[in-house]
């Protein structure tokens, strides 16, 4: 009878190691994504009951689904001989191993770091309609790398924390949604200033979106009639005086287009009445006249 072939006990081992880790891949991935449907649909829940800020939600969420992550790869670190003394080498020499980490992964510790405190101190939070590095957009999401905008374009902004944090923001939805937002249209020298005024104020109380006084006062108790929809003389400009109107309207996400509504309205009520919008005037002196003269 023919000799039974044996298999070293070696590669026994190894092959149980390698399905070891197999398996623990494949239930650290499981795991991570079952985590974080559970949270997200315990969120709808919650949030069909309470009101709850989204922004710390999606933080716990990021850092559960991280922490699984992260554990997951410990314990394939540990299946593996050669990684296993290396990692046992690195804790020995916890200082050093320290200071290399730290190195090495200083911009991802930074970013974690700033994100969990964007969270806590909420600058801004999910949903809130921000204005950074001159980009105007909501928040859609704050993971614990980087945060998103969708800009007014649909675009996707996607900052790193670190940088987020240290950048002057304006949340236009903190606390006071309203905005007093300014409208400048020139009209010419020539042009009857107060008759140009009462054109601008009286088309801009018919747009819809624009607030009235009983609107704001409900938002800005102390604020007088007169300050809900005015125009200033801005500017006396080379060529044309730079009318400001100042409008009240309930959020930065309608603004725009009620300012753009406002000018289409206001030139052809000026086209109506004889209210001149100039163009630019250049005076163009020769160099041959100057000597003659």
């Amino acid at each position: 009878m023919a000799d039974l072939i044996t298999i070293p006990a070696w590669i026994t081992w190894e092959l149980v190691n390698v399905s070891l880790i197999i398996l623990t891949i494949l239930l650290t991935v499981f795991f991570a994504r079952s985590v974080d449907h559970i949270l997200s649909r315990q969120f709808k829940i919650v949030s069909k009951k309470m009101n709850v800020d989204q922004t710390s939600y999606r933080v716990v969420r990021h850092t559960a689904v991280a922490s699984i992550y992260i554990f997951g790869i410990l314990v394939v670190v540990n299946l593996i001989p050669s990684l296993e003394a290396l990692s046992i080498t690195l804790f020995a020499s916890a200082g050093f191993a320290g200071i290399v980490l730290g190195l090495a992964a200083q911009s991802t510790l930074s970013n974690i770091i700033s994100g969990i405190s964007l969270a806590a101190f909420r600058p801004f939070r999910v949903g809130d309609l921000v204005t950074i590095r001159d980009e105007y957009g909501r928040i859609t999401d704050i993971t614990l790398r980087h945060t998103v905008v969708r800009t007014w374009d649909n675009r996707r902004l996607i900052i790193p924390n670190s940088v987020i944090s240290e950048e002057s923001i304006i949340n236009w939805s903190i606390e006071d949604p309203t905005v007093n937002w300014p409208i400048d249209i020139g009209i010419s020298y020539d042009s009857d200033i107060d008759k140009a005024r009462h054109i601008m104020i009286c088309e801009a109380r018919k747009q819809n979106g624009v607030m009235t006084f009983s609107q704001l006062k409900n938002y800005h108790p102390d604020i007088k009639k007169e300050e809900v929809t005015s125009v200033r003389v801005r500017e006396l400009g080379d060529f044309a005086v730079i009318l400001r109107l100042l409008i009240w309207v309930e959020d930065r996400d309608i603004a725009y287009d009620i300012g753009c509504d406002i000018r289409e309205a206001v030139k052809k009520r000026f086209d109506a009445e004889g209210i001149e919008i100039p163009f630019p005037y250049r005076t163009i002196v020769y160099k041959k006249d100057m000597e003659s003269n």
